[in-house]
């Protein structure tokens, strides 16, 4: 698959590229937005990964004239304004997804594989098969009688365009125009010689038969399936015995690639190193001017420029402190006031920070990888022994300390005698007559402390929806890689209650209504500050220091979204999410509402079940972004 980036700092290009080349895409860079915009309309790309912040035409301008031209590729944003209002902008000028700098490489990935599996139809995330082959498109991996396959970028997405297109004879011309970067100028004779090579790999894999047909004076196409590997029966169980060792041959070949991207990140920082002190010589320039009274509009520009860069780069490499320290500089230099005195030595304080972090070795912390907490105990309630052993490889390393019941009153008396962390729990057993629905439902009766995840073989919704209504925290089917089983039960245990004790401040100047929001919210164990006087709401939002705000749109004195506005224009609350209650559903007034910061709103009269389940969910945001800052550092 083929990807534009659209990106102007050459650290993050660097990066991302070999990373998306790891993981089997075809990447194009362009460091401007009229430069992207003729390679779109030029190529037929699948997706668009676009930074905000670039030269000649920002983000969401291209965004705009890309959807008016009739663009329907998926579009994702890369930006370090992690406003409400930038964030809306971008959605509402096209983009179809969006990951605030600096962001988790993980996280990227997989929004850049579920935005491809939307973008369209035949790239839905079915396996192709053909004989003993196999071709997965979400996790990019190639095996042969249950065997990986190491192809290149070229090799890998030369095999999925002929699987993808089984009866299409493609021209060497037309392979070329799909499979090869713009930058690219090969001629036709290298579609000939990665051709062999692929045709090479397989034949060493130990496949007999030919799978890309030339067709002589056209071109290629995809050999038609020998007769003996039509049996649906057949073929099934062919499927079925791969599927039993496919997860542990991923998980090594996984491995393999997150060390390749550790390496790429470690030689990359080693670069940013080596070119920070020519950005410090234009640091060291703007203070100079600040201090003097006079900052060049060009000069301060390319400062503010270069901290814009530094954000994203430093977080993304693994060093969040330096990302952080760099985004204050970035602010320094854009705001209004920026002669005033002493900012000169706030930039020099941030300045001294990012040359610190630079210098000394990343701590392990910053390893940028998901890891699962230290002892953490799970209990696997299953027979199946493949499943279990596959598990057992997974958890190597990783914290988790597995222990195993093949029954459910082994099950029992395990967590009897000692509660485990988390359960994952098989509906059924072979060897006994158990009704794992009734076991499910004891279990959380008796200890509704403990997450209980399903894992099972069914993919039936009426079990699904079962399992829903008695409360168990996930339901994963067995065809899921045991390191993707592990990383669900391991984001179930780091869920916290996220309306456990947090703070909301409500804001409106109908005194029953307040009344009213106290009784609803105080039982789900929010501490609920009410005013309705909004003259004092900022004196009472620094007291409080609320987790959430809900704001009415219309009030005397000062509006909700005046609040809204002094609230974002204050980089200390920049995060903080804001709900707003309105009874008008005019577009304008929703529009106003999103411009000036809004996260979310609830119409008048109020149904208390969306107010909570809109609630909860900014909070589960907010817990979800501390999250994911986490593992960056």
């Amino acid at each position: 698959m083929k990807i534009l980036l659209v990106e102007d700092d050459t650290i993050a290009v660097n990066l991302l590229t070999q990373l998306l080349n790891s993981h089997n895409y075809n990447v194009n860079a362009a460091a401007d937005g009229e430069t992207a915009l003729q390679l779109a309309e030029a190529y037929d790309y699948d997706l668009i990964v676009l930074d905000v912040l670039i030269p000649k035409l920002d983000g969401i301008s291209l965004c705009r004239k890309l959807r008016s031209s009739g663009c329907k590729m998926p579009i994702l944003l890369l930006t370090a304004l992690d406003s409400s209002s930038n964030l809306v902008e971008g959605l509402e000028a096209g983009a179809d997804d969006y990951v605030v700098k600096p962001f988790n490489l993980e996280e990227l990935i997989a929004r850049i594989r579920a935005l491809l599996r939307r973008g369209k139809a035949s790239l839905s995330s079915t396996i192709l098969t053909w004989e003993k082959l196999q071709l997965n498109p979400d996790t990019t991996e190639v095996t042969y009688a249950q065997k990986v396959l190491h192809l290149t970028p070229k090799e890998y997405n030369m095999l999925e365009l002929f699987l993808r297109n089984p009866r299409r004879i493609f021209s060497r011309s037309a392979i070329l125009d799909r499979i090869w970067s713009a930058g690219e100028f090969p001629q036709e004779e290298a579609v000939t010689a990665h051709i062999k090579g692929l045709r090479h790999k397989l034949k060493g894999a130990g496949m007999t038969v030919d799978l890309v047909e030339t067709v002589y004076g056209l071109g290629y196409r995809l050999k038609s399936l020998p007769e003996d590997i039509e049996n649906p029966k057949a073929a099934r169980e062919t499927a079925e015995t791969r599927s039993e060792s496919s997860g542990s041959i991923l998980e090594l070949n996984n491995e393999e690639r997150r060390l390749k991207v550790l390496t790429v990140v470690a030689e990359i920082r080693g670069k940013l190193r080596a070119n920070f002190i020519e950005k410090v010589a234009i640091f060291d320039r703007a203070i100079a001017q600040i201090k003097t009274g006079t900052l060049e509009g060009e000069l301060r520009r390319e400062a503010q420029g270069e901290a814009h860069k530094l954000v994203g780069s430093l977080g993304t490499l693994g060093l969040p402190k330096g990302s952080e320290a760099a985004r204050n500089i970035e602010h320094l230099l854009g705001a209004e006031n920026v002669l005033k005195p002493g900012n000169a030595q706030k930039i020099e304080e941030f300045l001294d920070l990012l040359k610190q972090i630079l210098d000394r070795p990343p701590e392990p912390e910053s390893d940028l990888v998901d890891r699962v907490s230290q002892q953490r105990r799970m209990l696997i309630v299953d027979d199946d022994n493949v499943q279990i052993e596959q598990l057992k490889i997974a958890a190597a390393g990783s914290g988790f300390q597995i222990e195993v019941a093949n029954s459910g009153q082994a099950a029992r008396s395990a967590i009897s005698q000692q509660p485990p962390d988390a359960i994952l729990l098989d509906l059924t057993f072979s060897k006994v007559q158990e009704n794992g629905i009734t076991l499910l439902a004891e279990i959380l009766r008796e200890k509704p402390d403990i997450p209980v995840m399903v894992l099972s073989a069914n993919n039936q919704l009426s079990d699904r929806i079962e399992v829903a209504r008695l409360g168990a925290s996930g339901f994963l089917h067995k065809s899921i890689a045991p390191a993707d089983i592990l990383k669900a039960v391991n984001q179930v245990l780091d869920q916290k209650d996220p309306a456990g004790e947090a703070k909301v401040m409500v804001v409106d100047d109908d005194v029953h209504l307040l009344a009213a929001l106290k009784m609803i919210l105080q039982p789900w164990g929010f501490q609920v500050t009410t005013l309705d006087e909004p003259e004092k709401f900022w004196e009472v939002l620094e007291t409080i220091c609320p987790d959430l705000l809900i704001l009415d749109v219309q009030m005397p004195g000062y509006s909700g979204i005046e609040l809204c506005l002094a609230v974002r224009n204050d980089l200390r609350w920049s995060k903080l999410p804001i709900l707003f209650l309105t009874a008008h559903s005019e577009s304008e007034i929703v529009r106003q509402m999103f411009v000036a910061g809004a996260d979310d709103y609830v119409n008048k009269p109020i149904v208390e079940p969306e107010l909570i389940a809109r609630i909860l969910n900014r909070l589960e945001r907010v817990q979800l972004r501390h999250r994911l800052a986490q593992t960056q550092r």
